[in-house]
């Protein structure tokens, strides 16, 4: 399921990323890599704020629809 689609506060774990290698580049330099715990705080005008490695990111639905969980 794509993170996009996940219910606020519920912890989750990275099972994929799906992308061209530059994007998951970028999502591994955020810590967004397999095997990753990741908590979805909120979301607010089609981004989506999460929480990894006790830091906060927000990230566009569009790049939210690339990381299953």
């Amino acid at each position: 399921m794509p993170l996009a689609m996940v219910k606020m506060g519920q912890i989750q774990t990275v099972k994929t990323v799906s992308g061209k290698d530059d994007i998951k580049k970028f999502l591994a330099n955020l810590g967004i890599i397999k095997g990753e715990k990741l908590i979805v705080l909120s979301e607010a005008n089609g981004n989506v704020i999460i929480n990894v490695k006790n830091s906060r990111i927000a990230i566009s639905k569009s790049m939210a629809m690339r990381i299953f969980v």
